[in-house]
């Protein structure tokens, strides 16, 4: 791995990171600043929505405030570059929520791997395309 690479994949981690604390905190505006703006994103496979960023942005926004409380943890980082200014990525999570029920609080909880397909661009390495594999759910 050369310099470049080493700088990339730490900046390629922070978007990463950004993105989880994006979602688990609600700033849904600190989104912008890990896709890009045509990017396609597919939560299918944990019962969620497919479509374009903006449409998935308000989805998240109107629906994750269900769970008032939600953590990730990332791991096995896995970068495949694709020259100099495009890379694949894969990285495990576990994403635990907290729910409100009639009878106290339930915890849901899913694990899988994030896919995303980053660019380089003049702000940065952005993702242009998400999708999240899901491996396990419990609570659900």
């Amino acid at each position: 791995m050369d310099l470049q690479q080493i700088s990339d994949r730490l900046e390629i981690e922070d978007v990463l990171i950004r993105y989880t604390r994006a979602i688990d905190t609600g700033d849904w505006d600190r989104l912008d600043t890990v896709f890009t703006p045509d990017a396609a994103i597919d939560y299918t496979q944990s019962g969620g929505v497919e479509g374009t960023f903006p449409e998935v942005k308000a989805w998240l926004a109107e629906m994750l405030p269900l769970f008032p409380r939600r953590m990730h943890l990332l791991g096995q980082v896995e970068i495949a570059w694709e020259g100099d200014d495009a890379a694949r990525v894969a990285a495990y999570f576990d994403n635990p929520m907290v729910m409100a029920t009639p009878d106290g609080e339930l915890i849901v909880e899913i694990g899988g791997v994030y896919h995303h397909d980053l660019v380089r661009t003049p702000d940065g390495w952005r993702s242009r395309r998400l999708v999240e594999e899901l491996v396990w759910k419990r609570g659900l």
